[in-house]
Parts: structure tokens; sequence; C-alpha cells
């Protein structure tokens, strides 16, 4: 009992942390657009993650055939999805973001079934239809049409089937430390982002980015979301079945949801309800029987 509140705990804090995210990007976005926000977010990210991983005395070593894997793996997930999800972030709203990006466990069994040949049972493809309708009526939202927002819906969406897809190409991997598969694939996207990164901050005064409020949140999005939130994560996945602990990822949506309302306005309509419940149901659906890739999934994303 003692460890199920311990982990309980932990993975209440990483899914709360993640929550908040989407509301500091919205903050940041406003003065950095979302290739230079991540390329900030990644470098405080790498920073955090050598320390920690110094600290702790990982290895540091990959074997060769693994680089092709890992290099895929950051730059579909970490490159391509995170881009992609603080660009839908910008073009709708912090719970939007939050919600959408929240149906990646139950759309990663398709991919583990394409690729894995995992059982792709009746429940399972339940899961797929109720969080892809849920998308759907949140990307299309009846009482709230922009083309911007469907924009930022699609982004958002592409976000959550790239994050599903690299959590399956982690599966290929060997068993390295998690903070090592975090590091080496932030440290590619970072890479891959730099000619783009550096060209922007070339021409961009820098006065706007001293801000407090601008540079607070990249803080928070590499050290508190990349970093502690992952480790956070990780460690209350050790202390319980993987499938009560997917559960947890539910905290993101709920607390980006209301902090987008109270810090920032957003609006919320019974469509965003409706498509909330729906992608809920279909992540319980896909995490049942303790189907921990789900919780491996969100484990990696922020």
């Amino acid at each position: 009992m003692k460890k199920l509140i311990w982990g309980s705990i932990y993975l209440t804090l990483a899914g709360s942390i993640w929550g908040g995210m989407f509301v500091t990007v919205r903050v940041a976005v406003t003065v950095i657009p979302p290739v230079p926000l991540v390329w900030l977010r990644y470098l405080t990210a790498a920073l955090a993650l050598y320390l920690i991983g110094c600290l702790r005395g990982v290895s540091w070593r990959v074997a060769r055939r693994d680089w092709k894997l890992l290099f895929l793996i950051g730059l579909i997930g970490q490159t391509l999805s995170i881009v992609t999800q603080e660009t839908g972030t910008m073009l709708t709203s912090a719970q939007t973001g939050s919600i959408i990006t929240a149906a990646s466990p139950a759309f990663m069994l398709v991919f583990a079934r394409l690729l894995l040949g995992e059982a792709f049972t009746l429940g399972r493809a339940a899961a797929v239809v109720l969080a892809t309708v849920g998308v759907l009526l949140i990307v299309v939202d009846p009482e709230n049409v922009q083309i911007a927002s469907a924009w930022g819906g699609i982004s958002l969406l592409i976000a959550a089937l790239t994050w599903a897809l690299m959590s399956v190409l982690l599966k290929k991997l060997p068993a390295y430390s998690p903070i090592v598969v975090t590091f080496y694939g932030v440290l590619v996207a970072w890479v891959l982002l730099l000619p783009y990164a550096v060209w922007w901050l070339a021409q961009t005064p820098w006065e706007p980015l001293l801000a407090p409020q601008i540079w607070s949140s990249v803080l928070y999005m590499g050290v508190i979301s990349t970093t502690c939130g992952f480790c956070l994560w990780n460690k209350g996945l050790l202390l319980m079945d993987a499938s009560i602990g997917g559960l947890f990822l539910f905290f993101q949506p709920v607390v980006g949801t209301f902090l987008g309302w109270l810090l920032l306005g957003e609006p919320v309509t019974r469509f965003f309800w409706l498509g909330s419940a729906l992608i809920a149901a279909g992540v319980v659906l896909a995490m049942r029987g303790g189907h921990s890739t789900a919780s491996d999934l969100t484990a990696e994303q922020h």
C-alpha cells in the first residue's frame, strides 16, 4: 500500500506538470515561434539530463547498430511530434493541446500491430475508434469553427500519431537507461533544429526573450516538463502496475484545461467535453489488461 501511495503521488505530479506545460507553451509562442522554442527547450533539457546522468553515474555508451533507430526516434518523436504539438497549441488552446495529445496511447495500438505484430482485439479497435472520434469533435468544433483552430487541431493530431509511432520504435531498442535514450533523442532534435533556430535568433531582438514570463516558460518546459516530469513518471511506474499508472495521464488534460481557463481565459464548449470523454474512454480501453506500452509512451512525450 505504501508503494501504491508513493507511486500515485509521483504520477500525479508528472501528469500535472505536463498539463501546465501547455499553458507555458501558449505564453512563450507569443514571442518565440514553435521551432526555436523547441530548440531552446531541448537545450535546457539536454543540460539538465546530462547533469542528472553524470550524478547518477549512467553509461552513455550506445551500440553502433542502435544509432539508426535512435536517430529515427529523435526525428519522429522529439522533433516532428513536439514541433507539431507546440504549433498546434499555438493555433488552438492549452486545453485542446493537452486533450488531443492524450489520445496517443490509443493510436499506438495501430502501430504496435503493424510494426510489432501485437494482437489487435475488438476492445483495442474500439479504443482507437473512440479516441479518433473524440479528436475529430475537438478539431472540428461546430460551436467554435476557426480556420486557425482547425489547422492547429490537425497539427496536434499529427503530434499524437508521431508520438505513438516513436513509442513503438522505442520497444525495439535494448534496455538502455531512460535518461540516456531521452538525452540522445533530445540531442538529435536539437541538432536538426539548429540551423533554423540560429537563423531566427540572429535576426530577433533579445529584449522580448528576456521577459520573465518568456524565459521562465522555457525553463519550465526544459527542466520541469521534459526532465523532472519524465523522471517522476518513470519512478511512479516502478511502484505500481502499468495499466493503473497509465490512467494518471489524464491529470494532463485536466490541469491543462483548468489552467488554460484560469490563466488564459480560454473558452470550453460542450463539444470539447464530449470529445474529451470519448478520448478518455478510448485510452482507458487501450490500457486495460496491463498493456504497459501506453504508459511507456507518456513517459517519453514532455
